[in-house]
């Protein structure tokens, strides 16, 4: 599909407002329209056809890479994508685009740190149900929410989109359970969220969620970014105190790749100031060994 400067959309915006603000903390997710532009949007499609290639038909031997059963066939059908802002360039300036990172900032506060970043799939034909869920690391909220920040690539819609439960962010986990516990994906109560390439949204980890299987010939991918506080994270996890600088690195060394990269053209660039002890002793132009660090190695009470 392609984008056109008529439809709603949210480029060219400073900041979401304070009424955006206040939907997502009363649902738990907030859709922002056509926020990528046209030429951000292909680069990050071709980047992200370059990871998928080889993996579509073969199982590859890749912990990045993750699998499950097609509802159809059984066979191993490809759903996820993990650390792509180390796997390609498009990825890393999409981190530093102003707009997302002024609006999680005024949800959450300056200390912000990226955490996760992955790409999710559902294949044509044989997409992978995603059965209803919080998502991981619910156990280290602190005083602001955690959220996904999630940029579609595609469209998604009724055969391939997200459902949640508005407010389910805020549900005693016997709501939730009665929920999970039920037979197959069924809607009754929940929101879809329909969603056009290039459109972005945010969901609290909290908010109850998931998706059916996808039997259509449709391709959905949606590229996650997830943020949390560097002072939830010193305090209580899930990574050591140890993440924090490299991921606060991995962004400044993003926000600069941002700056130069064509689409960039005249936007307002963010700037990345948390406070005392957060702010960040950095180099401009230092360059980065990787910017893939594994969870697991960073991990709290290892």
């Amino acid at each position: 599909m392609a984008l056109t400067d008529e439809r709603l959309h949210d480029r060219g915006r400073l900041c979401i407002s304070d009424e955006e603000k206040q939907a997502f903390l009363d649902n738990g997710f907030l859709v922002l329209k056509n926020v990528l532009s046209a030429e951000e949007l292909k680069q990050m499609r071709q980047a992200m056809d370059s990871l998928m290639a080889p993996a579509t038909h073969h199982v590859l031997d890749d912990p990045d890479y993750f699998y499950s059963p097609g509802h159809k066939t059984g066979r191993k059908v490809l759903n996820r994508i993990e650390y792509v802002i180390d796997k390609t360039e498009p990825a890393k300036a999409l981190l530093g685009h102003p707009f997302i990172l002024r609006s999680v900032e005024k949800i959450m506060g300056p200390d912000l740190i990226p955490t996760w970043d992955s790409m999710v799939l559902k294949m044509p034909g044989e997409g992978i149900v995603v059965p209803w869920h919080r998502d991981a690391g619910v156990e280290q909220q602190g005083d602001t929410p955690i959220f996904n920040v999630d940029f579609y690539l595609d469209d998604a819609d009724l055969d391939t989109c997200l459902w949640a439960y508005p407010g389910s962010q805020r549900w005693p986990q016997e709501d939730i359970d009665a929920i999970v516990r039920r037979e197959g994906f069924a809607t009754e109560g929940a929101t879809p969220i329909p969603m056009e390439a290039g459109d972005v949204l945010f969901h609290n980890i909290l908010v109850l969620h998931g998706s059916p299987p996808n039997s259509s010939d449709k391709l959905r991918r949606v590229v996650y970014y997830e943020f949390r506080t560097a002072h939830t994270e010193n305090e209580i996890g899930p990574h050591a105190p140890s993440y924090i600088p490299l991921k606060q690195k991995v962004l400044m060394r993003c926000l600069e790749k941002r700056a130069a990269c064509e689409y960039a053209g005249e936007e307002e660039a963010f700037v990345y100031q948390p406070p005392a002890p957060w702010n960040v002793n950095w180099t401009p132009g230092e360059e980065l060994a990787t910017y893939r660090y594994p969870h697991a190695q960073y991990w709290r009470n290892q």
